[in-house]
């Protein structure tokens, strides 16, 4: 579970043995349901990450958009939109590996996330990642109309590794990411996603699993066939 999930929990709790303490056991019930909801909510699950020259997603959620952008450098980028309803995962990853080049806040409206403007409207995490072969990719956590806290655990300078944790976005929120021409889109609208193991794009090559998840796929195959 994330941290914040284990504050709300604690409080939630607190107050509903204070209340069922000073009333009725009853008056302290939704209290402790929101505390098993927060609890819920802030889970953190593993996540085996596929290798190789991939872009994984950086959320949970449903692919709403894909679309070709403004030109960068003379080449036109595409954007992957991923709108996070308030069951999915908030946890957020990188999608690539490097070192993160720039973070940038925007201030912005607080607009239902799913929305198309959303993506230009709302406040928003900007996150520049460069690969050491000089390779980038942007993604931003957007905030949404419930979602207005955004979390970011790192800063311009750290190295990260493809799929690890750099924040969340707390109750349902939006994830756009941005790729140059020399990646291959790989998902289309109305795909779900998951963040650390589903691709996103590729680049040249072939995308390498790692052998418990490459072992579960032969199982899954041998079990289709009986």
């Amino acid at each position: 579970m994330v941290r914040d999930g284990i504050y709300y929990a604690l409080a939630f709790t607190t107050a509903g043995v204070l209340i069922a303490a000073l009333l009725e056991p009853v008056y302290g019930l939704p209290l402790f349901i929101l505390a098993a909801f927060c609890g819920w909510f802030f889970r953190d699950p593993e996540r085996l990450l596929p290798a190789g020259p991939v872009a994984l997603s950086p959320a949970d959620g449903k692919v709403v958009a894909v679309v070709s952008e403004g030109f960068e450098s003379g080449a036109r980028t595409t954007r992957i939109s991923i709108f996070l309803n308030i069951f999915d995962v908030h946890v957020n990853r990188t999608p690539i590996g490097g070192t993160i080049t720039d973070i940038t806040y925007k201030k912005g409206s607080f607009l239902v996330a799913s929305r198309e403007i959303a993506s230009a409207e709302n406040e928003q995490n900007v996150i520049t990642v460069r690969a050491d072969d000089g390779t980038k990719v942007v993604f931003s956590q957007i905030a949404g109309l419930i979602a207005r806290r955004i979390v970011c655990y790192k800063k311009v300078g750290d190295r990260v590794q493809a799929g690890e944790r750099i924040g969340l976005i707390k109750f349902g929120s939006r994830v756009d990411v941005i790729f140059g021409p020399e990646w291959s889109i790989e998902v289309k609208p109305g795909v779900r996603v998951i963040a650390g193991t589903s691709v996103l794009a590729r680049r040249a090559g072939e995308i390498v699993l790692p052998d418990v998840m490459t072992a579960a796929i032969i199982e899954e195959a041998a079990l289709c066939q009986t």
